[in-house]
């Protein structure tokens, strides 16, 4: 029999350790999502549900949760956005261009993409998500895009936020532009100032930005694993220049939907 239970979609958090006073919780720790994410995937019929950042000196320890069981309780991953990936993940010393960094959150969500892509079930990062994708599989990047000399454009403007937008140019016989048929250029937005230098094994290109900053990756294997750069979830109709959202996620969630009916 088949399981017509809906989708369950696991999301990483951000972590917020450093809280303002005016939010209360005095010296604790807060995981958190953005709503917007989980009411992109829930608008598409699946449920979303966060994946707590597992501490090794926590009260949860790996013998009572661990990645193999969100692998196995999940359909698929979403990496979201967040601070800056710690250059040592992918072997340089921080630069003073890397601001605020996690080593926790590293660490945590390069183990699930990698647990998430072994077991064959979908991987979709956002901004540092498809950073971390390109670090999970032997990638490295650009510290600061600016600084580091890949571009003398601005990819983020703190100000703007999601309202700095640039264009993108997509690879016409690429899986990508399939989700957009008859569209070789769009318009998205733009909130980073980190980006893939070295694509990790496996990986390839299928979108930039009209300076060369690659926005899109993809893995060749067999299990969906893509990267954007762009904040997607804030394509929500407020600027309807902007690249159309939900071909993306609709592409995720019926890679979800196959891996689950290939398995039940």
């Amino acid at each position: 029999m088949s399981d017509t239970r809906k989708l369950l979609i696991g999301v990483s958090p951000r972590i917020l350790r450093q809280v303002p006073a005016e939010l209360g919780f005095r010296g604790k720790t807060l995981q958190y999502l953005e709503q917007s994410v989980a009411h992109w995937v829930m608008s598409l019929g699946a449920m979303v549900v966060m994946v707590p950042t597992v501490e090794r000196d926590s009260l949860i320890r790996p013998s009572h949760i661990d990645i193999p069981d969100f692998v196995d309780s999940l359909d698929g991953l979403i990496l979201q956005g967040g601070a800056d990936m710690d250059p040592r993940t992918y072997g340089e010393e921080p630069t003073h261009t890397v601001g605020a960094v996690d080593a926790l959150r590293d660490r945590f969500e390069l183990s699930l993409v990698r647990g998430f892509a072994e077991a064959g079930k979908p991987v979709f990062g956002i901004c540092r998500g498809m950073q971390l994708i390109n670090v999970a599989f032997g990638g490295t990047l650009y510290q600061d895009l600016r600084a580091d000399g890949a571009t003398k454009e601005h990819h983020v403007i703190r100000e703007a936020y999601d309202e700095h937008v640039h264009g993108l140019r997509l690879d016409p016989q690429a899986w990508f532009a399939t989700l957009h048929p008859g569209l070789e250029v769009a318009r998205i937005n733009s909130i980073h100032h980190q980006g893939v230098k070295v694509l990790g094994r496996g990986l390839v290109a299928e979108a930039w930005s009209d300076d060369g900053i690659v926005e899109v990756i993809r893995h060749t294997g067999e299990s969906f694993v893509v990267g954007v750069q762009w904040h997607p979830e804030f394509h929500d109709g407020r600027n309807p220049e902007l690249l159309a959202a939900d071909p993306l996620m609709r592409a995720f969630l019926d890679a979800a939907q196959a891996r689950r009916d290939r398995t039940s």
